[in-house]
């Protein structure tokens, strides 16, 4: 969508543009006696979009930031999430180049070899905001150890329904640089803090820092959707403000205005920091474009859903599909069971012989490189449970099995624990009582990553029942 015109400025030569955008160039004009330059200025057509109407755009042509869409935000270092970095207005780094806006993370060591690291980072607070919309990011990710680029949005008036993360939050991309085969997408809202979150992980030697990708969210009253590359990634529709007394009515946080930010942050709570392989050289977020749409008019009379809590079955067990008798469950969807793989773990799950086998081929970084779990399942504050499973494993190994929360910011209602399996069947049995909050969802977890071991482990026989 960016095209090229040619400017007559002294002697003839073409300057072929490459990067991010898709660029055509025309053909320069014959010689003439009189030598001329010719230099290229970015002209851009924002395609339209069916049901839309474009609100804003930028698709960072020419060679400077439009500050009539962005700030240039300053932040100190440890601001948030423990990250390193400190957002600096710096054309070091934030500026534009070949069709990009390109947000630079740059590390200096000091004659001590105290490293320090300054990051860009761009918002639209109070010059481009608004409520309910489509957006469209189209980024290329760094990769490297401890970078952790991200284009997400926040309210332009935080304090409207009060501070983060009541005011809530719209991640509409995040990838970490050790592992950019896989992009997130998230939002976060309530007090207590919850979130809700999809991912898509591409396959083979695909990753997001190796090509462009379309980051996009469907913003309306009462439901998101997510999409990474036109696949959906996730989609919320159930969220609050705060509990007691400072809930909001639905659809609240997310019916107020919002502004896009991008940032490239280095190290924090989540990717963790750089180290020696991180190669800063390359630490650059590569943004093609930003576009965002309205629909002509949205219907803001929405209520929020009522979720059918999953009921026991007539033996009391809240897993179906308990002793893997049906071959044909899809082991890939979130309904029941699924299988997971992250942070470079390898393997899968097969069932068979009223059991679910799980081969291990790489034990990756984290104990839920290997996962197994079961969703769904409610947990009401007061009420004690017991949860049941026979395991085995070619040698002995150990495995872990906890009850979380996914959509309450990964709680534990269980707690993360280790239990040795060998190649004789054993029952495994442990009890809790629900301390925190009623939960229609919460979820079952085992967990084979990261264990100092790849031994195949078989399952079966698994039940969660309300004990009192």
């Amino acid at each position: 969508m960016k095209r090229h015109i040619l400017a007559i400025m002294g002697f003839a030569a073409v300057l072929c543009m490459t990067g991010c955008g898709n660029t055509v160039t025309e053909e320069p004009p014959e010689a003439s006696p009189t030598p001329v330059k010719e230099e290229e200025i970015t002209v851009t057509e924002t395609p339209a979009l069916d049901g839309y109407n474009l609100l804003w755009a930028d698709e960072f042509d020419g060679n400077t930031l439009n500050e009539n869409n962005w700030n240039m935000e300053v932040r100190e270092a440890g601001w948030t999430n423990h990250e390193l970095q400190s957002y600096e207005a710096s054309t070091d780094n934030i500026y534009v180049e070949d069709g990009c806006l390109v947000l630079r993370a740059i590390k200096t060591v000091d004659e001590n070899g105290k490293a320090t690291y300054t990051s860009g980072k761009v918002n639209s607070q109070n010059k481009q905001d608004f409520t309910y919309g489509k957006v469209i990011i189209r980024a290329k990710a760094p990769e490297g150890q401890g970078l952790w680029p991200a284009g997400w949005m926040m309210p332009t008036d935080e304090s409207h329904y009060g501070q983060w993360p009541k005011c809530g939050e719209i991640d509409i991309m995040e990838v970490l640089g050790h592992e950019t085969q896989t992009a997130y997408t998230t939002i976060h809202y309530g007090e207590p803090h919850a979130q809700q979150q999809g991912l898509l992980t591409l396959e083979g030697d695909k990753s997001f820092s190796n090509d462009f990708h379309d980051y996009s969210v469907e913003w309306e009253p009462g439901e998101m959707r997510f999409y990474i590359d036109g696949t959906e990634t996730l989609v919320c529709n159930d969220w609050f403000s705060a509990e007691g007394d400072n809930e909001k009515p639905y659809p609240a946080p997310f019916d107020q205005s919002f502004f896009v930010q991008m940032n490239l942050a280095v190290g924090g709570d989540w990717p963790g920091d750089p180290d020696d392989s991180t190669d800063f050289e390359n630490a650059k977020f590569l943004i093609d474009y930003v576009r965002v749409y309205q629909k002509p008019a949205y219907d803001t009379n929405v209520e929020k859903p009522v979720y059918d809590a999953r009921e026991p079955g007539e033996d009391g067990n809240f897993v179906t599909d308990w002793d893997f008798s049906d071959a044909s469950e899809d082991l890939t969807d979130d309904v029941d069971w699924k299988f997971l793989l992250a942070q470079t773990g390898a393997g899968e799950a097969v069932i068979k012989d009223n059991m679910i086998e799980i081969t291990t081929t790489n034990e990756g970084m984290v104990d839920y490189s290997v996962q197994l779990v079961f969703w769904d399942i409610p947990f009401i504050k007061g009420n004690k449970y017991r949860v049941t499973f026979d395991a085995r494993a070619d040698e002995t190994r150990n495995i872990i099995s906890c009850i979380t929360a996914p959509f309450v910011d990964w709680i534990r209602y269980y707690p993360d624990t280790e239990f040795e399996v060998g190649p004789e069947w054993q029952t495994i049995t442990y009890e809790f009582e629900m301390t925190e909050k009623d939960d229609p969802r919460g979820r079952l977890e085992f967990n084979l990553g990261h264990r100092g071991s790849t031994a195949t482990v078989d399952i079966t026989n698994v039940r969660v029942e309300q004990i009192e």
